[in-house]
């Protein structure tokens, strides 16, 4: 199936390309995102060999600059209004309410976050978390196990 014109790739995905990336990053950024999704696709679109799922393809391609977005927007510098001069060794974490267990839970890896709240609060059997996660049910077991074990170390204290 031969090329069709890249201005009509753009009349007939453009909404889509756009819709896609204002749910991704927002509408503040998905202007921005929408131009690079474009640009990239301009640049490779001379050397496509396959023009069967060209929206498929272009949707892929505003994935990726929605990821490109946000790893971008973690490594931007953070206005503060005051700068100590002290150097930090390192951020304190956030106080725990007395109390407020999941405040606990919030603070756990994410695979122990899932499982535990998986198990305690869909009460979902081991068999469904791990096709939830993807992973073994031993291995869903083993998360919940942990994510318990440090939840009563940190609750305890």
């Amino acid at each position: 199936m031969p090329l069709p014109p890249f201005q009509r790739l753009l009349d007939l995905h453009g909404a889509d390309v756009h819709r896609l990336l204002v749910a991704a990053v927002g509408p503040a950024a998905a202007d921005d995102c929408y131009q690079e999704t474009w640009l990239a696709a301009l640049r490779a679109y001379p050397s496509l060999r396959d023009a069967s799922n060209l929206r498929g393809w272009l949707l892929t391609i505003a994935h990726r600059k929605a990821i490109d977005h946000f790893r971008a927007a973690r490594r931007a510098a953070v206005p503060v209004e005051h700068v100590d001069d002290r150097p930090a060794l390192r951020a304190a974490p956030a106080p725990v309410p007395d109390g407020d267990v999941w405040a606990h839970v919030r603070l756990l890896a994410p695979k122990q976050r899932l499982a535990i709240a998986l198990r305690f609060v869909a009460d979902a059997p081991y068999a469904e978390i791990s096709t939830a996660m993807g992973t073994s049910e031993e291995a869903a077991r083993r998360n919940v196990h942990e994510g318990i074990k440090r939840l009563r170390k940190e609750y305890q204290r």
